[in-house]
């Protein structure tokens, strides 16, 4: 069973699976973390939606150099949660299935390319204070604990 963290479905509201892949991208006692400025702005793993016919992993790759600018080494599945949620920016309310995995950024190929979105290092002991997803909050402090 794959837990949901965060909020709890409402019983109105008809959700969406919307599966994703997110990265955690640790390098020297930091990680690199996304801030998206709209919908609303927030700190968050890089990472996003997996689109049809899509791989997790190209995916975790696509999204990661949109959002971050950077090309990711091998990677390693962490694990995976729900959440319910509005999506403003698709006006939608999905259900994401959240696929985390640990990867190593390679090198930084120029400045993310997705509009509003601004990459940044952050120490992994105060990284999961910044996030805006319970979920990326648990494995990142997780991870933090682990000392990775």
């Amino acid at each position: 069973m794959i837990p949901r963290l965060g909020e709890s479905p409402r019983r109105d509201i008809r959700y969406r699976l919307r599966p994703g892949a997110y990265a955690i991208l640790a390098r020297g006692g930091e990680v690199l973390l996304t801030h998206q400025a709209a919908p609303i702005p927030e700190y968050q793993l890089p990472g996003g939606g997996i689109d049809p016919g899509e791989s997790p992993i190209a995916s975790l790759h696509r999204e990661v150099m949109e959002e971050t600018g950077w090309r990711i080494g091998p990677v390693r599945r962490l694990g995976a949660y729900r959440r319910f949620t509005y999506m403003p920016e698709y006006d939608l309310w999905a259900e994401k299935l959240c696929h985390i995995f640990l990867a190593r950024p390679a090198f930084c190929r120029g400045a993310p390319t997705e509009a509003g979105h601004t990459a940044i290092w952050a120490p992994i002991t105060t990284a999961a204070s910044l996030v805006a997803s319970a979920g990326d909050r648990k494995f990142l402090s997780d991870l933090a604990r682990r000392g990775i």
